[in-house]
């Protein structure tokens, strides 16, 4: 759908600032989308960016009906591992798992197969079915040493769900993967893997409060040999 000159630059600028803040200001990118939806509600693009920003700031309901909106104008199904994550938030784990079975999945690139398989996952542990977690990560994206744009948050999940299930030494296996593969800082993977390696990071200047006379290091490794670890789902937020 084309639009006035003047009303599509208007439309552009705050889909524009929708982009720049949706990660450091959710609520504010949502605003923005709120008014570039007001503006041009017929258009796909609006109709998306609305639903991420509203998937950034969880409201789960709002977003789905905007994604769904935005397939149903352009006829792709790009979105559809981020409206079965939105099924998840919304406390419906099955209805992402009957969505993980559909064949718009096939269609999928295999970036956006990988995002299905990782919604999933999460699904199965919301279902308290950590088993099948892990059987449903396992497969030849996770085990080929080629790296691409999703590969970290797939070995970090995968290591996640090892960790939940028990399987600490697997688990630090893999978050060590994870880490190799995430060169730009998408995962916690560090901070994880020194948690079960027990290493315990001190803030010099607390120490410093602590006494004028004390010289504090930066970090200390910790004494307990026990693991430490923290469940946290690893998929996306699509």
């Amino acid at each position: 759908m084309s639009l006035p000159k003047t009303l599509a630059e208007d439309v552009a600028r705050n889909l524009v600032m929708v982009a720049r803040l949706i990660d450091e200001d959710p609520e504010q990118a949502y605003a923005y989308s709120r008014i570039a939806l007001r503006l041009a509600s017929r258009v796909a693009a609006v109709r998306e960016a609305a639903g991420f920003a509203a998937y950034a700031t969880q409201k789960y309901s709002e977003a789905l009906a905007e994604f769904r909106a935005a397939k149903r104008m352009t006829g792709s199904v790009e979105l559809w591992p981020v409206m079965a994550d939105c099924e998840r938030g919304l406390g419906r784990p099955e209805r992402a798992m009957a969505m993980a079975g559909e064949p718009e999945v096939q269609k999928l690139d295999k970036a956006g197969q990988v995002e299905m398989r990782l919604v999933a996952a999460g699904a199965r542990r919301d279902m308290g079915q950590i088993d099948a977690a892990i059987v449903t990560l396992q497969s030849p994206e996770l085990a080929s040493n080629a790296v691409h744009p999703w590969t970290p948050r797939l070995r970090y999940a995968y290591a996640d769900a090892l960790l939940a299930a028990g399987r600490e030494d697997e688990a630090r296996e893999w978050f060590g993967k994870a880490l190799e593969a995430d060169k730009d800082g998408a995962t916690n993977a560090s901070d994880r893997l020194a948690e079960l390696e027990g290493v315990e990071f001190v803030d010099a200047l607390d120490e410093d409060d602590e006494g004028e006379n004390d010289v504090a290091p930066s970090a200390t490794a910790a004494d307990d040999d026990q693991d430490k670890g923290r469940d946290q789902d690893g998929t996306s937020e699509a």
